[in-house]
């Protein structure tokens, strides 16, 4: 039998071996989770356990992954999105569970199942996974899209009743005659600790958090938190609540404090493995003979709540004001089950409301539907094309604005996204009486930069069809104006196919992409870290009494030479390790006896073949002096002087073992 830490890091290595493979063909990291559950399983390979200490530190991951959503449920996110979450989100948890009661009492006849446990099934099946629809939209930029509204909206109040089914469904397990009674205490609990969080959060918990943010201690702050998230949730379970309601409560407590995106981004390494932890747990619960013994039943239960739960959202979406196109699409990012309605089965099948066989059928329909989710979003585009008989002229009538606005337009600016980036660039391009055409892909801000004046229209711009309604044949340059090298690479692409040769601008966030955004056909790169290092000196020359020509040249010679001059830094340790280890670096190597580049010229080592650049060679010329070598001389190297390079990391490393 393997102790605790040995079957903790099996499943660790697991979880790692499934998310590479399935990050590899571009599927979302659960599914990796998942399939990692099911092959080393109990019931599988028999590899590992579900052991009841592995089951509760993976319900850590559940508890992190409903303070994270507790920390989306400030009061003002939930007011400009009303409609939607208390209308359309409503509407479908409530209509799920209401029609799935009758279905749950026919199959009664073959299963025993109570109205109390058909209803909390209702609660699983109205469930759809967040984790897999939110990144998926993302990656696909349609999450300010209306259907992308929609799927958030819908998805928040899913998130919202999960709290009110782990206090009501426990409660039908013990009696289930008194309903009425049932659900008022638990809407009573619910309401008095939502009043407790708005009176707390807004007088106790921001004083508090800014009390230990005073101490300007990251360790502290930490603990704090670790101790805020598992102490709330300790709480909860010690009045016969859930311990993810604590944690929901602690998240939004939290969020009406200034510290809610600090705190998001600390929290999120333990939410993520711990998360991992769990859904490797409920793929081991899978046994896979069932699918084999059972395969009519899991193939219906598969089958009939996908296309349910298709049908009610799709149908609803059209009633709540959607386009057919634009419920088809909600309705089949939707369709699938949910991370919560795992939590929710695993909570039925605990208190033995439905007979295990049938459990295990569910469970194995919900992965199914899951694993192919992304299958349904990816080609959602096309299925509503073909079943929604409007939707080309809806498309066509979408082209015919963004045409419209663009027609009287020659040499004219083509700006993608309407941020605050591209807002600053329009109002410079007005005072020049430059004329311009911006797509964004926010209604609200679309609709309010309308009313105020501006050019803008919704519109993809990482569409072909878009781009060529918006006049790309005539316009003099495309600009860019959100750091996303992914959709800025797909917009370029398509530019250089539609018009070779575009005056096309880009902003980034650093350095890191500069060369793979060039090569696609970027006429200029703005890295805006650079931008503002630049700005920066410029102000610092200036108040130092250097000439304002002086200034100017400095800083269009590093411009002209594509910030050569000035890429790469000296990393520390306050540095964003993501952003460190895409942008090219400087280091330092000094050259100790036994070296092997001593008594080498720099030409002769070839360092350019590991793709890095020689910034600068240092010798010592007094104790404690150094002076700084010309290049272009071809020096011999001494012991004693430092080279420093630039690169990336894994150039530099190369480099650096060639001169060592």
């Amino acid at each position: 039998m393997p102790s605790v830490l040995q079957l903790t890091l099996f499943l660790l290595a697991s979880g790692v071996a499934g998310v590479l493979i399935f990050r590899y063909f571009g599927l979302p990291p659960i599914l990796g989770y998942l399939a990692a559950g099911v092959l080393i399983g109990p019931h599988a390979l028999g590899l590992a356990s579900d052991s009841e200490t592995v089951k509760y530190l993976a319900e850590f991951g559940v508890v992190f992954l409903m303070f994270s959503i507790g920390l989306e449920f400030n009061i003002h996110k939930l007011r400009s999105m009303r409609k939607i979450v208390f209308g359309l989100g409503a509407s479908q948890v409530i209509l799920t569970i209401v029609l799935t009661i009758p279905i749950g009492l026919m199959i009664a006849w073959i299963y025993p199942m109570s109205w109390q446990a058909a209803l909390a099934l209702g609660g699983a099946l109205s469930m759809s996974s967040t984790a897999i629809v939110t990144k998926i939209l993302s990656d696909r930029m349609e999450l300010e899209t209306e259907q992308g509204r929609n799927v958030v909206g819908i998805l928040l109040f899913q998130d919202l009743a999960v709290v009110f089914l782990l206090i009501l469904i426990p409660s039908l397990a013990q009696s289930g005659k008194d309903l009425i009674t049932d659900i008022s205490i638990a809407l009573v609990k619910i309401s008095l600790a939502l009043a407790l969080i708005f009176y707390i959060g807004q007088n106790v918990m921001s004083r508090w958090f800014k009390f230990v943010a005073g101490y300007r201690s990251q360790e502290l702050f930490m603990l704090n938190l670790l101790l805020i998230v598992l102490g709330m949730s300790a709480l909860t379970e010690h009045f016969g609540l859930s311990m993810a309601l604590g944690a929901f409560l602690a998240g939004m407590l939290i969020s009406e404090t200034p510290y809610r995106h600090e705190v998001e981004d600390d929290i999120k390494p333990f939410r993520d493995v711990l998360l991992g932890l769990f859904f490797i747990t409920i793929g081991m619960l899978l046994d896979p003979l069932v699918i084999y013994e059972q395969w009519i039943l899991v193939l219906l239960l598969f089958v009939l709540p996908l296309v349910f739960k298709f049908g009610l959202i799709a149908i609803l979406a059209r009633g709540f004001g959607s386009s057919s196109g634009i419920s088809i699409r909600t309705g089949l990012c939707l369709a699938q089950a949910g991370e919560f309605g795992f939590v929710l089965l695993n909570q039925i099948d605990g208190l033995h409301m439905i007979d295990p066989a049938f459990s295990q059928a569910v469970l194995a329909a919900m992965l199914l539907s899951m694993l192919i989710a992304p299958f349904l979003i990816q080609y959602s585009d096309q299925i509503a094309l073909r079943f929604a008989s409007n939707e080309w002229l809806l498309q066509s009538l979408a082209l015919t604005k963004v045409a419209t606005k663009s027609v009287r337009n020659k040499d004219h600016v083509i700006i993608c996204g309407f941020g605050r980036s591209g807002q600053a660039l329009a109002k410079m391009l007005d005072q020049e009486n430059i004329s311009y055409l911006a797509l964004d892909l926010d209604p609200d801000r679309i609709a309010d930069a309308v009313a105020g004046g501006s050019h803008v229209v919704y519109g993809d711009a990482t569409r072909e069809n878009v781009l060529v309604a918006g006049g790309l044949s005539r316009a003099k340059a495309l600009v860019i104006s959100f750091a996303d090298t992914q959709a800025s690479l797909k917009i370029l692409r398509l530019v250089e196919g539609l018009k070779p040769g575009m005056t096309a601008l880009v902003r980034t966030r650093d350095d890191a992409d500069l060369e793979k955004l060039q090569s696609a056909g970027a006429t200029e790169v703005i890295p805006e870290l650079i931008e503002g290092s630049l700005m920066l000196a410029s102000h610092v020359l200036l108040m130092m009494g250097v000439p304002m020509r002086k200034v100017v040249r400095r800083i269009t010679d590093a411009r002209e030479e594509r910030y050569g001059l000035l890429r790469g830094y000296f990393r520390g340790a306050e540095d964003d390790e993501v952003s460190a280890n895409q942008s090219w670096h400087l280091h330092s190597v000094p050259l100790q006896e036994g070296a092997q580049a001593l008594g080498k010229r720099l030409s002769e080592l070839s360092l350019d073949e590991d793709g890095v650049n020689i910034q600068a060679v240092r010798r010592k010329s007094t104790e404690s002096d150094y002076t700084k070598l010309d290049l272009a001389e071809d020096p011999v190297l001494q012991q004693g002087d430092i080279v420093v390079l630039s690169g990336s990391p894994e150039s530099i490393d190369l480099a650096e073992a060639r001169l060592l």
